[in-house]
């Protein structure tokens, strides 16, 4: 089969082929154009023939009965030209056919010639390579996208510095109950034990209690 197409394809013989087949659509055409016009006017000669006899038939039998005759060789002549015409619409279909089988075919065959050329080109090798990369390139960028959303962007505040922050402004808020003494800021704050509290406490309670005596004394 290959063989066959080579020959009927190959070089020049291909070309000279396909142009044979053309010229010959073209000549059976032409041919077949003719006859058709043979026919059409060969059918009106037939009818002229026949008005000629129905005109005379009555009047001058000699003219109606050579019309009649020359009606008949006429209408011989026609049934010839019909079948020359249906031989030639036979072969002319036919001959187109071949040429569109054998147009199918060549653009077959180059579609085929293509297709080996790219798997000459592309083997199942390469395929199966690319394939590897191409899962090796997703599998490094699902692990890329699961190491990016993994990463913590901001860490939260130290809890411990957060307690030691609430102790202090406990411990503060506890002083000014305990002191009237004004606010100051978190961290400078020197916290006194209670103790020391009560013993100032009862040093200023001394102090007025002196300052009183001095007042009675100088009155």
């Amino acid at each position: 089969m290959s063989g066959w197409l080579g020959g009927w394809f190959g070089g020049g013989s291909a070309s000279k082929k396909s142009q044979a087949s053309k010229e010959a659509i073209l000549g059976l055409r032409t041919q077949l154009d003719m006859l058709q016009k043979r026919e059409a006017h060969t059918e009106k000669q037939i009818i002229e023939q026949e008005n000629i006899a129905r005109k005379h038939v009555q009047t001058n039998k000699t003219i109606a009965r050579n019309a009649i005759k020359k009606k008949k060789q006429l209408e011989q002549n026609l049934t010839v030209t019909q079948q020359h015409i249906n031989t030639l619409e036979t072969q002319m279909n036919a001959v187109e056919n071949a040429n569109i089988n054998i147009e199918t075919i060549s653009a077959m065959k180059k579609a085929d010639d293509a297709m080996r050329k790219i798997h000459g080109q592309i083997g199942i090798e390469k395929v199966d390579d690319t394939m590897d990369q191409i899962r090796e390139s997703m599998a490094n960028a699902e692990e890329v996208s699961q190491a990016i959303t993994s990463v913590t962007l901001t860490e939260g505040p130290d809890e411990d510095e957060i307690r030691a922050e609430i102790e202090a402004m406990e411990q503060e808020a506890l002083d000014k109950q305990m002191l009237g003494a004004p606010s100051v800021p978190a961290g400078t704050h020197t916290v006194r034990p209670l103790n020391n509290a009560n013993k100032i406490e009862e040093e200023d309670d001394e102090e007025a209690e002196l300052r009183k005596l001095q007042a009675e004394m100088a009155m």
